[in-house]
């Protein structure tokens, strides 16, 4: 199925309210036995005569032909993805593109730096490396969105905070009035002084809005962390999955097809980017 133009069609088994504009989609192909897929990957979901749009993996791999999308109305194809039900089909191709680099990070300590719907594409990672915790030392995960109701995956943070060797720090951008909020107020760099593994040893994953990911990166380099070691995702603008329309080239780079994650050295300094 890899590098295939080819649509499969999937059953919608679940959907999850995870925020006012924001579900999580169970989905379980209807064929294709040889389907699976690596966390940071991502799917070209469609409707027909709608559209398609590039959604990453929020599941861990290795469920037969089961995933999860967690998936933000913000467009045409999203906002009629909001009207389906349990039951309703999509079309999926996929999966496409290089994802979180799960061969670097073992044996390493682990930092996820995520802003708002940015948690999604590493939910997945996370999942795989506390299943294999003894390969990975420890995860620190500093995870930021605008309010409080705009965090991911509200029921899972407490369970996440329970994992082994796991530090997890959370932070919102402004506090409704009369919402209660006990942890840190501000962006998500605000956090990276209470952070509890040194760079000697850590691979940095970053997904969120290019403006945020740019000033993680520059913070992370301030604190010693070198750029063969910060991954980021760059999804955007992706339209075929395979590179060749052209639409998500940024200098010699395809996102969909080189990405869409990258490490900072393999794209610092390219045209179109903030990064």
């Amino acid at each position: 199925m890899n590098n295939t133009l080819r649509p499969f069609m999937a059953r919608i088994t679940f959907i999850k309210k995870e925020t006012y504009d924001t579900s999580t989609y169970g989905l379980q192909l209807k064929e294709n036995p040889g389907f699976s897929f690596l966390p940071g990957q991502f799917n070209m979901v469609g409707i027909p005569e709608v559209g398609e749009a590039p959604i990453s993996f929020s599941s861990e791999p290795g469920e037969k032909n089961k995933f999860q999308h967690t998936i933000r109305a913000v467009g045409r194809v999203t906002q009629a993805m909001a009207q389906l039900k349990e039951g309703d089909g999509l079309q999926i191709r996929g999966p496409y593109g290089r994802g979180w680099p799960l061969k670097e990070a073992r044996g390493k300590n682990i930092l996820v730096v995520a802003g708002g719907i940015g948690l999604a594409p590493l939910r997945g990672f996370l999942l795989y490396i506390w299943k294999n915790h003894n390969d990975f030392g420890k995860v620190v995960i500093l995870y930021g969105a605008r309010t409080p109701d705009d965090l991911l995956f509200k029921e899972e943070l407490p369970l996440w905070r329970k994992k082994p060797n796991t530090q997890l720090l959370l932070t919102v951008d402004e506090i409704p009035p009369r919402t209660r909020w006990k942890e840190n107020q501000g962006v998500v760099t605000t956090l990276f002084d209470r952070v509890g593994v040194s760079p000697d040893n850590t691979l940095a994953l970053i997904c969120g809005p290019e403006i945020m990911m740019r000033f993680v990166v520059v913070g992370l380099l301030q604190r010693g962390y070198v750029g063969s070691r910060l991954y980021l995702s760059l999804e955007r603008r992706m339209k075929c999955g395979i590179g060749q329309c052209g639409h998500c080239q940024i200098g010699p780079q395809y996102v969909c097809r080189d990405g869409p994650v990258f490490s900072y050295r393999e794209i610092r300094g390219l045209p179109d980017t903030l990064i």
